[in-house]
C-alpha cells in the first residue's frame, strides 16, 4: 500500500459527497484492531467536523479533488436551464433532491438549486424545501468558493444573481401559458 502513491496531499481542498468540501489537515497512520492503517484528516469548516477517512477506502466512498473548470461550467450553465419540477409526491422528490446532493456531483447539485429557486415574486416555499434548497446552495457554493479562491457569501451571491438573472423568463412563460 505504501507504494501507492497518496491521491491527495495535506492542504488540499476534497469533496466528500456526504459532508461537501473540506481540507486535508493531516495524513496519519495508526494502530486499529491490529491493523496498520493511513488515515486522512479532514477539516470541515462549516460543520466544525474532522473527519478521518482510511486511505484505501477514499474510491469506494467517493472523495474527490474540486471538480473540473469544465464541470465547473457545466453546473453554472445547468443553472440558467429550465427548472424541472415533476408532479411526483413532495416525499419521493425530496429523496432524490437528497440523494443528488450526496452524490457530490457538482451538476447535480445545480439541478437541485436551479429546481427549487423561487424568485422574491413568487410563491413563498414549504420549510422542507426551503431547507434542501440551501443546503444544495450552500454545498454549490463552498465549492465554487474553493475553485475560486473567495468566500462562500461571494459564492452563493453568484449562484443567486445568475438564478435571478435566468429564473424569470420560465415563471413569466408559466403564468402566461
Amino acid at each position: 500500500m505504501a507504494a501507492k502513491a497518496l491521491a491527495f496531499d495535506v492542504g488540499d481542498y476534497v469533496v466528500y459527497p456526504k459532508h461537501g468540501v473540506g481540507r486535508v489537515v493531516e495524513l496519519q497512520s495508526e494502530e486499529i484492531a491490529g491493523m496498520q492503517l493511513e488515515l486522512y484528516v479532514l477539516r470541515f469548516e462549516k460543520e466544525r467536523m474532522t473527519l478521518r477517512v482510511p486511505v484505501n477506502k477514499v474510491e469506494s466512498i467517493g472523495m474527490r479533488k474540486l471538480s473540473s473548470d469544465k464541470t465547473l461550467k457545466e453546473a453554472m450553465e445547468t443553472l440558467k436551464g429550465k427548472p424541472k419540477v415533476k408532479r411526483t409526491m413532495w416525499s419521493r422528490r425530496a429523496q432524490e433532491y437528497e440523494a443528488k446532493i450526496n452524490s457530490g456531483d457538482l451538476v447535480s447539485i445545480a439541478e437541485v438549486t436551479r429546481d427549487l429557486f423561487r424568485p422574491d415574486d413568487q410563491p413563498e416555499q414549504s420549510y422542507s424545501e426551503r431547507q434542501i434548497f440551501e443546503a444544495a446552495s450552500s454545498r454549490l457554493a463552498r465549492e465554487l468558493a474553493a475553485m475560486e479562491k473567495t468566500d462562500e457569501p461571494a459564492a452563493l451571491e453568484k449562484i443567486l444573481s445568475v438564478l435571478r438573472e435566468h429564473a424569470p423568463q420560465y415563471y413569466e412563460s408559466a403564468e402566461e401559458a
